[in-house]
């Protein structure tokens, strides 16, 4: 159960939305995302009427990182066989889906990293994680699908999603699985490691 009179610890994002929401992040303290100007007092009383929806999702995370610790990690070995195969897979689906968009890239970097599944450069390199050779593979295309569309609009607006959805229409479904599941393929990697792995080593294509 989770301790009703505590008080998680509150971070307050602001940005250009209209409208407050929270998240619970993996540490389990309470993010609220709030518009420029909103009040404090709008933002302590919103916290207020949403206590059992923080307590509920709170109970959720601590449950989730129970979870994951007891999972196996990844050794060194895993890590290096699972990026020698995404040396081996990742250049085609790149390939495919650059044509099917009508965009170039350059250079395909592989990683071992704790927190980017993938990213493109302005000149075109594009970069991915080697822990995507642990998920489904229809992961693998929603995050080659998404860096490759930063070629059409390097940002994340509108037009960006619906080419994203354009091109791989289940690309919502695929993104939820790796926010609700990679969480622990990166507690693996750095359990079996005790740090996250440095990019010396890792394959450039």
């Amino acid at each position: 159960m989770t301790d009703t009179n505590r008080t998680p610890a509150i971070e307050v994002i602001r940005s250009r939305r209209k409208t407050l929401a929270l998240q619970i992040a993996e540490d389990g303290h309470l993010i609220v995302r709030a518009p420029l100007r909103c009040p404090e007092t709008e933002i302590a009383a919103f916290i207020g009427k949403s206590r059992q929806w923080i307590e509920t999702h709170t109970e959720k995370v601590i449950q989730r990182n129970r979870e994951l610790e007891q999972l196996p990690a990844f050794s060194r070995q895993d890590i290096e066989d699972m990026a020698r195969r995404a040396v081996d897979v990742i250049p085609g689906r790149v390939r495919y889906y650059a044509e099917k968009l009508g965009v170039t890239y350059g250079r395909i970097t592989i990683r071992n990293q704790r927190t980017k599944w993938g990213s493109c450069t302005s000149k075109g390199n594009l970069n991915f994680n080697c822990l995507l050779m642990a998920a489904p593979p229809e992961v693998l295309d929603s995050v080659v699908v998404h860096e490759l569309c930063h070629r059409l609009h390097m940002d994340h607006s509108k037009a960006f999603y619906a080419e994203v959805r354009r091109i791989f229409p289940e690309y919502d479904k695929w993104n939820r699985w790796l926010k609700d599941n990679g969480a622990a393929l990166i507690r693996r990697m750095t359990a079996g490691t005790g740090k996250q792995l440095t990019e010396t080593g890792s394959p450039t294509i």
